[in-house]
């Protein structure tokens, strides 16, 4: 591995399993001193002692701000520094529109939501010039599923969010940009991609053939991260296979969704 992020501070929320956990140890193994932030601290704390000594824990809630504010002091006292901030914690929650809780709808919105905005600002504000916020979106901000409104509609809340903050943090010499995963092979899509009946199908509409891993992602915000992004602000990559671009067609020249094509 390359030392391209040697002693710089960072912080990855949603740190304990999945992409998180893939972001935290993609930059550990190129130098970073990584505080790693989640809600599950026993999760966290199992996670982090496979890291070393450059990665150390902290718990709380994205929702919080003070949490937020102790995992960037974290940084601070760790690396000296917080150089990057990676908003990744997020949550989903499936069920039809008209059975969406009050209480169901406000917890997506403040982790997906606030939970980006309290890691952008918290971090931010302490950040010299240079720095860089990196924020986790989802392809469901631009192509919607049944039951996740919640879900879809906070993604596009962040999306929006990127771009108008990376108008305010311009002054200020901080970039901000944003990853937009499809289904990634990680615990919040298993109800997708081990479903022996779904699965198969709705790998059909990804051109690529596979679904997301972890690393895919990981990669995607290190480069986001590093300099050869450093004239990108306020954008959003799209990392889903091709999953998004259309529809593809199987081996036979069908429709991959069983639906007839163009007859005109």
């Amino acid at each position: 591995m390359s030392n391209e992020f040697e002693g710089q501070g960072v912080v990855v929320s949603g740190a304990a399993q999945g992409i998180g956990e893939a972001v935290a140890r993609y930059f550990v193994a190129r130098g970073a001193l990584v505080v790693a932030f989640d809600l599950d601290g026993d999760l966290l704390e199992r996670t982090t002692s496979s890291m070393g000594s450059d990665a150390v824990a902290v718990s709380g809630d994205v929702a919080v701000r003070a949490d937020v504010k102790r995992a960037v002091d974290a940084c601070l006292e760790h690396a000296g520094s917080i150089d990057i901030m990676v908003a990744h914690a997020g949550i989903a929650d499936v069920r039809p529109l008209l059975e969406v809780t009050d209480e169901q709808w406000r917890r997506v919105f403040a982790v997906n939501v606030d939970g980006v905005f309290l890691c952008t600002q918290e971090a931010a504000r302490v950040m010299r010039p240079g720095g860089r916020v990196v924020v986790t979106a989802s392809t469901n901000a631009i192509q919607v599923e049944e039951n996740l409104v919640a879900y879809s509609a906070s993604k596009g809340a962040v999306v929006t969010f990127v771009r108008a903050a990376a108008l305010d943090l311009a002054r200020h010499g901080v970039r901000i940009n944003a990853v937009a995963p499809g289904v990634v092979n990680t615990r919040i899509a298993r109800w997708v991609i081990e479903d022996p009946v779904l699965g198969p199908e709705y790998l059909k509409k990804i051109p690529i053939g596979r679904f997301g891993e972890p690393d895919d992602i990981a990669g995607a915000v290190g480069f986001l991260a590093g300099p050869a992004s450093s004239y990108m602000t306020g954008q959003t990559i799209i990392l889903d296979g091709g999953q998004t671009l259309g529809i593809p067609l199987d081996d036979d020249g069908n429709r991959s969704d069983n639906l007839p094509g163009d007859s005109s």
